[in-house]
Order: structure tokens, then sequence, then C-alpha cells
């Protein structure tokens, strides 16, 4: 199947790179991902774009018989650490081949799996899931910005905070604490005070304003700030938050619209998920209600998903043990790497379509999943 929207409209690398990281930041990737430009320069025109859940032969040959001069993925094609390219095995084949065609490669993998809306979230979509939310919440990725204002440019600060990033709560924007006090300082002979004279100490009433916002968007938040504050030296705390972060991590939790049968749950994730093959652990004996969902290898994620009181935990690459864990606890089920990522594509498509209208992007013919099975 393909997928194509706009008319073809050159664009530097880096464009297309902060429209997908602005949805799947780089700091949400795991310390061991390789995420990311793999290849190409950020200054490179690109002309259009062919998106993957891997890159393979058939992916490259794709693009470059067609004149696309970016691939997007979901797995990267360099994870390990490479010593040579002499084309001595696939991955380095490939970067071979795509320096000699001038093809760029990107990929967003950790990082759209733990992103806002990221990979378990659109699995949740397709499955019809309601209430859904991270399985594994994202730890320290939050800040806290504490500002001081004058009364007659709060709300304008305010603005500029929300509109930088700051002030997402769940499903709730433009949040922020408000309390009034007031502020002292005096400045030296060579400052220009918005408020009084220079070397006279001033006290004037000012708002405390206080914002949360996500770790990578410190820069923006802080530059929108400096911006907007009328004094000459802004006064500020920035702290670390320990809190939990709802609405990114890893998996999802979600409920269907109603209770089904184990049977018809895994009819369900067969027809979803295209699978023909679904290994499972033995159910408990309840319906299945509360749904556990991993895009790709999460079996670590299993005391997560009993924890929260999942009826079922529908991922990939399980190994025997923990299906014995899940035993009559959870219907556990290992519905295939490939068959749990292969919309990932789709979510990638759909990003660079919200942020870029106007770039051209289709998904590649999809290649073969690599697992076949004998039956």
């Amino acid at each position: 199947m393909l997928a194509i929207f706009a008319e073809n409209l050159c664009m530097k690398l880096r464009q297309i790179i902060d429209a997908i990281e602005a949805a799947a930041p780089l700091a949400l990737q795991e310390s061991y991902d390789n995420s990311g430009l793999l290849l190409g320069n950020p200054d490179l025109d690109i002309s259009s774009a062919l998106i993957a859940l891997d890159l393979t032969d058939e992916v490259l040959d794709e693009a470059i018989s067609t004149g696309y001069n970016l691939i997007i993925t979901h797995h990267p094609l360099i994870f390990h650490p490479l010593k040579k390219l002499a084309g001595e095995n696939r991955v380095s084949h490939l970067i071979v081949r795509a320096i000699r065609h001038n093809v760029a490669l990107y990929a967003a993998h950790t990082s759209l799996d733990n992103a806002p809306q990221g990979v378990s979230h659109f699995m949740a979509k397709k499955l019809g899931l309601k209430n859904v939310r991270a399985l594994l919440p994202a730890q320290n990725k939050l800040m806290k910005l504490i500002t001081f204002v004058p009364h007659s440019h709060a709300d304008a600060v305010r603005q500029a905070l929300f509109d930088a990033g700051a002030g997402h709560i769940s499903r709730y924007d433009q949040c922020s604490f408000n309390t009034e006090g007031f502020g002292t300082f005096r400045g030296s002979a060579d400052t220009s005070p918005f408020i009084g004279q220079p070397g006279q100490l001033s006290r004037e009433p000012e708002i405390r304003i206080e914002v949360i916002l996500p770790v990578y968007r410190r820069n923006q938040v802080m530059h929108a700030l400096r911006q907007s504050h009328p004094y000459e030296e802004v006064a500020y705390d920035l702290v670390t938050l320990a809190n939990d972060w709802q609405e990114a991590g890893t998996g999802v939790l979600g409920e269907l619209p109603h209770p089904l049968s184990w049977r018809e749950f895994l009819f369900l994730l067969r027809e979803t998920f295209h699978a023909r093959v679904i290994r499972h652990s033995w159910p408990a004996d309840r319906p299945i209600l509360r749904i556990a969902l991993c895009g790709g290898a999460g079996s670590f994620a299993l005391d997560a998903a009993l924890q929260a009181g999942a009826d079922a935990f529908a991922t990939a690459d399980i190994s025997y043990h923990y299906f014995q864990e899940a035993a009559g606890r959870l219907l556990l089920c290992d519905i295939g790497h490939y068959e749990s990522e292969q919309f990932t594509s789709e979510l990638l498509l759909s990003i660079l379509k919200d942020k870029l209208p106007t770039f051209a992007a289709r998904v590649a013919r999809q290649p073969a999943n690599p697992v076949n099975y004998f039956a």
C-alpha cells in the first residue's frame, strides 16, 4: 500500500528532522539506542522522503529508482558500533549504497516508542482503546520553571511560556500556578532597571509564575522567558522534577469499549495486527477489559502490566519463562515484532503530514516480514 501527500517541494534536511523531533524528541530515547540522523548533512536539500519500518535493499532500491533522497525508518540501520565500511555485511553494504546514491538516513526508534502519542499509543488507537496512558511513565523528563514578573507583564510572559511548550499536564494545557508577593532589588550605577533607579533599593509587587515543561523544551522556554520578560536581569528557578510523566514513556494501558472473552480478544488482536500466529499464556478467569500494549520487545514491562491490573498484555519477542510468570494472572500475548510495529510508518507519515503539509513523503512498499511461519 502506498500513501502520498502534497506537492514535491525541497526542504533542508534539518527542517524535516526538526518536524520529526518535535513529536519524537531524542531526549526520550533509551540510553542504548541510536535514534536520529544516521547519514547525511543537515543542510542537504531533500526533495522527498520514503518511510519504512526497516531499511532493506528493497526499500533502498525503491528510493533510488523513484528519486527519493531521504529514508526515514523506525529501526536504526546503525545500531552497533561500526569499525569499517567495506560492504562485508548487510549494514555496511546498505550504508555504502546509500552514500553512493546520496540518500540520507534517519531513524526514530525508542524516541518514537517513548513519545507522547508514540508507537504503543498508535497500537491502542488501532485496537480502539480508551482512557490510554503510559504503562511505564517517563522519569526525570520534567522540569519546573519559577519566575517573578511585574503585574503589567504577567499575562504576556505566561502566554510566551505556553507558546514555547510549557504548561501541559495530561490533557490540559496553559497550566500555571500564580501567587502575589513583592521583590526587592538594587541595581549598580551601570544598570538600566525596568522599574526604579540605579543605586536605589526597589520594592515592587510581582507575580510568581510556576509552569511545568519537558526537559527537551528547556531552551525554547528559557528563550521565550527572556524575550517576553521586561526585566534587564530575569530572576528564575529551574528545577528538575522526580514526577512521572504520564503522557510519555514505554507501552500504554487502556480499556476496550466493552469486555471480551479471552478468545474474542485473541481474534481482535489477530485481525487488527494481521498476526498469523499468536503465542499466549493461559488466561486469568475473568473478562478482558484493561489492556497493556508495548510495540516491539516488551517482556520487561510484564510486572508493570500486572501491577496496573491489566487483563491482557500484547507485545512481542516473549521468552518461555514470562509465559510461566503470567499464567492465570493475565493473558500474555506475543503477536510478533513486525506485527506490533507495522503501523509505525503510517504514524511517521502522519507526523510529517501534520508538521510539513507541503513536503512530499510516502510509505514504502512494505517489505515482507523477515519472520516466517511453518504450520
